[in-house]
């Protein structure tokens, strides 16, 4: 298989469609209605960032977009259905919120036949709150072609979902699908940030798949920190232990070996190379959206990330995040926030992609991406399976 195609649901700024289209899918159409993120896309676009510059951008909602046009010509659908109702920041509505836009990702599955579909949400879906719908969306991408009845409520809808799954019997369209919470921070994102990936392969595929396994730990970046300090000489800086006895095996995961996973990556890793915006901001204006920002404020709870450690992670909100997660902590104590600059490298997006808008809009986009590196490791995976499959 020379030529793989994908169609991205929900863009906003894009980062799960740069994943993929990093792992060399073709992007057939790329579907966003927020003006804000469109008009980030376009700006890139008119710049030549690659690989949005080759995206074929649809501003429309979703719900009023018909699928049928590319049935059975695309091998990815890729998106991140708006997250709003399960999120801890929201009123956890869920399948009472209209901002719910799992029916229409299951739509698109429906109507365009991919071989697969790669779809991310918060963590906060998973949640034992949600454990019925949950399975509700789960089971309406097995069988997208059981379609809920007009009037049909929900629940109604998931019990005759049950009953044909636990009956068997084969539909013209069924998916193989898997789930699994994924901490971006243990594949080499500079985040710790769990979200929840939905996974599926067109059953008549016959594909075997799995999550690929870690690649990063927190294991590994203790050992480096506190027993061999081969994470402060990378920085060249001192090691706060130099004054201090090695620590303990029981401080660096009950191990005096080398971990053999890589280590986490740090706030300090991801950003050693860009000048500090307040100390140095004529040499911060030379890189793209990387201004200081006043009035930060450190209070019990609000403590901002600290720079030797995976940010937590960003969040769509600004000042009003309950932990200061738009925040950097400085080894002194002192906070400010983090560029948008900066967030996009915690965010894995190149330093050539322009944010379109205020702050306060572009942190809105940033909070809302997945990582760019992670999405093309998953897509990847994704595309190397379906080769084998063709």
């Amino acid at each position: 298989m020379n030529k793989v195609r994908a169609i991205e649901l929900f863009a906003g700024a894009g980062g799960l469609g740069m994943g993929v289209s990093h792992a060399s899918f073709e992007t057939a159409a790329v579907i966003e209605w927020n003006r804000y993120c469109c008009d980030t896309i376009r700006e890139n676009q008119n710049r030549g960032t690659a690989p949005v510059c080759k995206w074929p951008l649809i501003e429309e909602d979703v719900r009023k977009v018909d699928f049928r046009r590319f049935e059975d010509g695309i091998d990815l659908v890729s998106g991140g259905p708006p997250c709003q109702p399960f999120s801890l920041g929201g009123k956890h509505r869920g399948h009472g919120d209209h901002r719910d836009m799992f029916p229409e990702a299951v739509r698109a599955v429906r109507e365009i036949r991919p071989r697969a579909f790669l779809f991310e949400n918060v963590k906060g879906l998973t949640r034992i709150g949600f454990a019925s719908y949950f399975e509700y969306i789960r089971l309406q991408l097995t069988y997208p072609e059981i379609t809920k009845r007009p009037g049909e409520d929900w629940s109604d809808h998931l019990t005759r979902l049950e009953r044909h799954h636990t009956h068997g019997g084969s539909l013209d369209l069924q998916y193989r699908l898997v789930t699994r919470v994924l901490n971006a921070a243990d594949y080499g994102v500079p985040q710790r940030r769990e979200r929840v990936f939905l996974v599926g392969f067109r059953s008549d595929l016959d594909i075997e798949w799995a999550f690929p396994e870690p690649t990063h730990s927190q294991e590994a970046l203790s050992w480096e920190q506190t027993h061999s300090n081969a994470y402060w000489a990378r920085h060249g800086i001192p090691s706060p232990n130099s004054a201090t006895p090695k620590p303990s095996p029981s401080r660096t995961g009950g191990s005096k070996e080398k971990p053999i996973l890589m280590p986490w990556r740090t706030i300090r890793d991801a950003l050693s190379d860009l000048p500090d915006p307040e100390l140095d901001p004529l040499t911060a204006a030379k890189y793209l959206n990387h201004r200081f920002r006043g009035g930060a404020r450190r209070y019990p709870g609000h403590t901002g990330s600290p720079l030797d450690e995976p940010a937590k992670t960003l969040k769509a909100g600004v000042h009003g995040v309950p932990g200061g997660e738009n925040m950097l902590l400085k080894p002194d104590g002192t906070v400010r926030y983090l560029t948008v600059r900066e967030s996009a490298r915690l965010q894995m997006f190149p330093d050539t992609f322009a944010f379109h808008g205020s702050w306060t809009e572009t942190m809105r986009q940033l909070g809302n991406a997945v990582p760019v590196g992670l999405a093309e490791l998953l897509a990847r995976h994704i595309r190397k399976h379906l080769e084998r499959s063709s």
